[in-house]
């Protein structure tokens, strides 16, 4: 017979440790944004050239700064990606 799964038993399932965790909206929009800070991060190593620093006034600017934490939380978001249960 089928079993009619309810959101409330997939997060209770996934909870537990069992079942299938799929990937939510913030650690979509985590992971987005962590690319972009590696993108960053790939031109300074690379050629020494701070894109978030020059489109937004300085490294030290309260935008940019602002944007180097979200992209250094979003990487700490990113770490549950790390232990996400996957189907084989």
């Amino acid at each position: 017979m089928y079993k009619i799964v309810t959101k409330r038993d997939n997060i209770t399932e996934n909870y537990r440790g069992g079942g299938h965790m799929s990937v939510t909206l913030l650690q979509k929009i985590a992971l987005v944004v962590t690319i972009i800070g590696a993108i960053n991060w790939g031109l300074i190593g690379l050629f020494q050239f701070d894109l978030v620093a020059w489109l937004f006034a300085g490294e030290t600017s309260i935008v940019s700064r602002t944007i180097y934490t979200l992209v250094g939380i979003t990487g700490l978001i990113n770490i549950g990606l790390l232990f996400a249960h996957t189907e084989d």
